[in-house]
């Protein structure tokens, strides 16, 4: 699990989706409390309380579909200890939300080699519910550019637990006004 959540997006719905939701959560509450890879810092996981999740709600799993760009951009994205991270923006994602319309940038590393678009995002709830500064979506990348982006499994980056690690800010364009109740809500240790 070490720095990412890899999202096998399944077509699951109803209760075999929220069986699946609250599974992925239950490993990742055991993965913080034991693995000595958590981003916890070592000797405070034992007793440590469990993540806070936002109950699993499906109007906030989407169908859509990956507009890429013919020839992506590499941009640079300001990170949580003001240094700078290369990312190439693959496309965008356009679809509705509580009525609203959305876009959210896709991103892939420069840096390190993946098949994942990274998608950092901020909301309505940023800064109250969730945390402040960012969360995060990892989807696998596909041939068809069909995806389901399920903000269910938004999660916090690791900077959210430890100031040691560096972890890329949502670029403006990212931020979004509308609230999305859904994945991992702030942490409180």
């Amino acid at each position: 699990m070490k720095g990412t959540v890899r999202l096998e997006m399944s077509g699951l719905e109803g209760k075999d989706w929220i069986r699946q939701v609250q599974d992925f959560r239950k490993g990742k509450d055991e993965f913080f409390a034991t693995s000595h890879e958590s981003p916890l810092a070592h000797g405070k996981t034992h007793g440590v309380k469990m993540l806070r999740y936002f109950p699993p709600e499906p109007k906030f799993k989407v169908h859509t579909m990956l507009h890429k760009y013919d020839n992506p951009e590499t941009v640079s994205m300001t990170t949580s200890k003001g240094t700078r991270q290369q990312f190439h923006r693959l496309g965008y994602f356009e679809f509705d939300i509580e009525g609203r319309k959305v876009k959210l940038q896709a991103y892939r590393s420069v840096e390190r080699e993946s098949n994942e678009l990274f998608i950092p995002f901020r909301d309505g709830t940023s800064g109250k519910e969730s945390y402040g500064a960012a969360r995060y979506l990892d989807i696998e990348e596909n041939s068809d550019d069909k995806y389901m982006v399920d903000f269910n499994y938004a999660y916090n980056p690791y900077c959210a637990y430890s100031e040691d690690y560096v972890c890329p800010l949502p670029p403006k364009e990212n931020w979004l006004e509308v609230r999305i109740p859904a994945g991992e809500m702030n942490y409180h240790g």
